[in-house]
């Protein structure tokens, strides 16, 4: 007699199938990202079914972007999109290997549960695996913080790594100045928002170039000083348009023009009133979340006062930042408000465009990237690949432990792993064995992308490791084995956090052993 426990419609799949449509699934969408990994990566179009001309439309070769734009029904697969997520947070780059090595890891944990292994005995064994694996690693690590010079040539070489992967790669010498340059004004600090990245479509990606200040993508108002020097500013959201009686339903009845003009001059004259108040503060600039109306856009270019309406919240947000002042909405208490200030307010024009910008801000780690190109797929692009070089800097400032790149790291890791696994009785050996093989792979999808032998080259790097030369890494552009230092550089908690969020997300997903899926819902008619 069979009972029915689930609603009518759910599905459960047990034990080695519900391992197995698992296991499928995360290496699936580690197949799917593959192909983008490391200076040889290709890119992916993405373009959605709903919008119409360039707004559905991606090209990417970042991990993280191509995980999150795509929608997936598998458990497993979703996983390792959740741990790509977490990567780009955490580090901003590695979206792609995190994602890769735990499919990995996965597909070698298939064929040890293929011969019978119990799930618990392989988790065992990954774990002294990824022990022995960040061992290896922290011990290769370096700093070089106390020497200068050697410090922002570290720092360089870790951009130029993040950035020959992507779209920036012809000009990865330029783009690295430009982002260590910014990530050095932040003096330590993780906090990216006083980085600004400003897009403008036209001219070459070469034109691109790193501004002092803050630049804000607004015009300013007719017949306002278009330079302003020691700049008092107030960056407020407030309504300065004309007071209309802003009650819902409410009606003013009048018996003849008389009356009409009494009411426009009571709401000029509270307007103006305002506006006064605003000006009494002593300020020469004014910045406005809303919009600014023609009459008290007016008053201010009679005060002397640049005033600049309709700035976005980011655009208000970040500017109250590096200015150093805060968000005012009222201004009967002038005692509470603080100003913003800067050496400089002037209007610049970048392509054929005006904007304003903010020079010697208050907080001096303010600056503005300013990207050109050709499409706007282009310069989305350049802007993740400059965010990410941007960010990985800033946790290497953070941490200033390095890596070696170019396969370097993940050979280094697997011969740690299979010297520990020669010490290991029993069954986790055998699985730390296979761990071991996991971290052998990246290099061979690096070499493989790059349209390399895979086989000789990992071959070669292999023997070059037990050979002593731990510094040894693929060079991807002349198809050889070599010395990496100075040349692939990367940052050591990027590398970490890889490691251990893969085995993390493949332990998890080898301890699954029933999936429950709930009935779908019933639409009505």
């Amino acid at each position: 007699m069979s009972t029915q426990l689930f609603n009518e419609g759910a599905t459960e799949e047990r034990a080695e199938n519900a391992r197995l449509s698992n296991i499928i699934g995360a290496i699936a969408v580690g197949d799917l990202v593959k192909s983008t990994l490391g200076p040889k990566g290709m890119d992916k179009i993405l373009q959605s079914a709903t919008s119409r001309g360039d707004d559905g439309l991606i090209v990417t070769n970042d991990g993280a972007t191509i995980l999150k734009s795509i929608p997936l029904d598998n458990a497993a697969a979703k996983v390792l999109v959740n741990i790509s997520k977490v990567q780009d947070d955490e580090v901003g780059d590695g979206t792609t290997s995190v994602c890769v090595l735990a499919a990995e890891i996965l597909r070698q944990a298939e064929q040890l549960l293929d011969q019978r292994m119990h799930p618990q005995t392989i988790i065992d064994g990954f774990r002294l695996a990824t022990a022995s694996a960040r061992e290896a690693l922290e011990r290769s690590a370096v700093s070089h913080k106390d020497d200068k010079a050697q410090w922002r040539e570290d720092l360089l070489s870790i951009a130029r790594t993040t950035l020959s992967s992507k779209v920036l790669a012809a000009d990865k010498h330029k783009f690295a100045e430009i982002c260590v340059d910014a990530v050095l004004r932040l003096k330590g600090s993780t906090n990216l928002d006083r980085i600004q990245i400003i897009k403008k479509a036209g001219g070459k990606v070469s034109d691109s170039y790193l501004s002092d200040g803050f630049i804000l993508n607004k015009k300013i108002g007719v017949n306002q000083p278009r330079l302003v020097k020691g700049a008092r500013i107030l960056v407020a959201n407030t309504p300065m348009d004309t007071d209309k009686v802003k009650v819902f339903g409410a009606k003013i009845k009048v018996s003849d023009t008389a009356q009409l003009a009494e009411l426009e001059r009571a709401e000029r004259e509270k307007m103006r009133a305002k506006v006064q108040k605003i000006a009494a503060m002593g300020i020469n600039v004014f910045v406005n979340r809303q919009l600014i109306y023609n009459w008290p856009e007016q008053l201010f270019a009679d005060a002397g006062i640049m005033a600049i309406e309709h700035a976005d919240f980011d655009g208000v947000e970040r500017l109250a930042l590096v200015t150093g002042g805060e968000i005012a909405s009222s201004f009967d208490s002038p005692e509470l408000l603080k100003l913003g200030a800067c050496d400089t307010v002037e209007e610049i024009i970048i392509g054929e465009d005006r904007m304003v910008k903010f020079g010697g801000a208050a907080a001096g780690q303010a600056c503005t990237v300013v990207l050109r190109g050709g499409t706007g797929q282009m310069l989305d692009e350049a802007e993740r690949s400059i965010h990410d070089a941007i960010a990985v800097l800033s946790q290497t400032i953070a941490e200033p432990r390095i890596v070696y790149g170019g396969g370097c790291s993940e050979m280094l890791m697997s011969k740690a792993v299979d010297d520990a696994a020669k010490l290991v009785p029993g069954k986790k050996s055998i699985a730390m064995e296979a761990f071991a093989k996991a971290l052998r792979q990246m290099p061979t999808i690096l070499a493989d992308n790059a349209g390399l032998d895979s086989a000789d080259l990992v071959a070669r790097l292999r023997a070059a490791h037990y050979d002593g030369k731990s510094t040894s890494g693929l060079d991807l552009f002349e198809g050889d084995v070599v010395d990496v230092v100075g040349k692939v550089t990367e940052s050591f908690k990027l590398k970490r956090q890889v490691l251990l969020s893969a085995s993390e997300a493949a332990e998890m997903i080898l301890r699954v052993d029933d999936i429950i899926r709930c009935a779908p819902r019933q639409r009505r008619n």
